[in-house]
């Protein structure tokens, strides 16, 4: 049984007429009668009752007649969800991000997403950068938003943005009133970090590992598993940290802290999807919305 067969049956039991249906159709009238017998000679029953140059519909036919329109109407249905999946009408973009970038530099462009595609779902989950690495590699979801590049040949990986960095104390650190803090001066002070797997940490490694020193050397009083938990430990006097100036930009604004000056590389953000996984529209109009953003800190960059 196809759903042709069904559109015909359906039209010829309308109209009572196999011509008339074939021709709204646009078939021949040969196909219509083909179509209708080979139901019949299937199932083994009679649909339809020859009546001099009519038809009419048999009591088998009669029950048939709400099941093949319940069934096109289905399809049809399904056909309405294919269409507006493509034209972004409905539709689910998952997108798995690390803390710094699903705190403070994503919902604004979700917000703006979500004007241009309101019927497209964007459940977000937020964790560090080697959770949400895992999720995209293990498929939980379609996106992931990280800081700085993975170590994982099936992921696709996209520079996006740029994060400016820097270090930050409490007001009454002694690095408050230096005028510079070089690579090599980093362990005079106690330090608030957070935890192994963030972006954040792999960062201040890397700038340790250019002045030939390990993250050891550092006295680490505090290791906590939230930007927001580091930065209330800073201003309260515990230490340094390396944070990203999206999320102590109003701390700094308000005194509540103060940025040392240390010569700090900016870090990317990284667009991750996985190679031998689908891209859906949702996905596709997802990274049009960030390549159409200006080339700036904190904004998405010019595609190379």
């Amino acid at each position: 049984m196809t759903l042709e067969q069904l559109r015909i049956f359906v039209a010829v039991a309308e109209r009572e007429h196999v011509t008339r249906a074939a021709t709204e159709l646009n078939l021949t009238q040969s196909a219509a009668s083909a179509a209708i017998a080979a139901l019949e000679q299937r199932h083994a029953v009679k649909l339809f009752d020859r009546v001099g140059r009519r038809i009419a519909l048999t009591d088998a036919g009669r029950l048939f007649l709400g099941e093949a329109r319940a069934i096109l109407a289905r399809a049809a249905a399904g056909e309405q969800v294919l269409a507006d999946l493509a034209g972004l009408k409905r539709g689910r973009l998952s997108i798995a991000a690390s803390q710094t970038i699903g705190n403070y530099w994503l919902p604004r462009r979700l917000v703006a997403f979500r004007a241009r595609h309101p019927g497209i779902e964007t459940p977000l989950a937020i964790g560090n950068t080697e959770t949400v690495a895992a999720a995209i590699h293990d498929g939980l979801a379609d996106i992931g938003l990280v800081e700085g590049e993975i170590d994982d040949p099936h992921l696709a990986q996209e520079a996006i943005a740029v994060d400016e960095m820097t270090i930050v104390v409490a007001p009454g650190h002694p690095w408050a009133g230096r005028g510079r803090v070089d690579a090599a001066a980093l362990g005079e002070s106690p330090w608030v970090l957070r935890e192994p797997g963030s972006g954040t940490r792999q960062l201040l490694e890397t700038v340790l590992a250019g002045a030939g020193r390990a993250l050891a050397a550092l006295e680490v009083v505090l290791e906590l598993p939230a930007n927001e938990a580091v930065r209330a430990a800073v201003e309260a006097g515990a230490g340094a940290s390396l944070m990203s100036r999206l999320v102590v930009s109003n701390a700094l604004q308000s005194g509540a802290l103060v940025e040392v000056a240390a010569e700090i590389p900016s870090r990317r953000f990284i667009m991750l999807r996985h190679k031998e996984r689908y891209s859906g529209r949702a996905a596709q109009a997802f990274r049009a919305l960030l390549a159409d953003e200006p080339a700036a800190t904190g904004r998405a960059q010019p595609r190379g």
